[in-house]
């Protein structure tokens, strides 16, 4: 029976690590400008505070 490669199990980890934040970072790059644009628009009285990506009820 073969013995497990560790270092390319743990190699392969830190690389879908690192793809994972590369993508969260251009996800937060990408949508940087379509905020600001919306933020130039004067919002109503009711949507002022609301952020529509959070959730509606905090986890107690």
């Amino acid at each position: 029976m073969a013995t497990p490669n560790y270092s390319y199990e743990k190699r392969q980890r830190e690389l879908a690590k690192k793809r994972k934040a590369e993508e969260k970072r251009q996800r937060k790059l990408n949508g940087k400008p379509d905020d600001t644009a919306a933020g130039d628009e004067p919002q109503a009285e009711g949507e002022a505070g609301a952020d529509p990506a959070a959730p509606a009820d905090p986890q107690t």
